[in-house]
């Protein structure tokens, strides 16, 4: 899928402070990142740009997850979903997964597994 460019993540979390320091340590190492920071805002972005991956949070205000990520599956199919998720949601991240997810990481998240994950989502 990637051809060498620069990698394009949708990062999609409501925690302001956490999608701040994770898109700018992102960016640094190479990514085209843009966040969003509801699943509805995502959704809006995800009509108006392409991307390669997408980071998804499971728990948000707005909307579930899973339920964005059924409507990223809808809108772009063969866009990779990694979810992220905190303690005590790691069933909820394998039901993601069993809804197209291409995989999950249990936060809080080590930058550097984080990258791997997405570089394998993309290859």
């Amino acid at each position: 899928m990637n051809d060498g460019r620069t990698i394009r993540v949708l990062l999609v979390d409501d925690e302001t402070g956490f999608v701040d320091v994770l898109a700018k340590r992102m960016i640094k190492r190479g990514f085209s990142v843009i966040p969003a920071l509801s699943g509805t805002e995502a959704i809006q972005i995800l009509r108006r740009h392409d991307f390669d991956v997408a980071v998804l949070d499971l728990k948000m205000e707005d909307m579930d997850g899973i339920e964005v990520l059924k409507f990223f599956k809808k809108m772009v199919p063969e866009m990779p979903v990694i979810m992220l998720t905190g303690h005590g949601s790691e069933q909820a991240a394998r039901d993601g997964v069993a809804f197209g997810a291409f995989d999950y990481l249990l936060k809080p998240c080590d930058l550097d597994t984080l990258v791997q994950k997405i570089r394998e989502a993309v290859e």
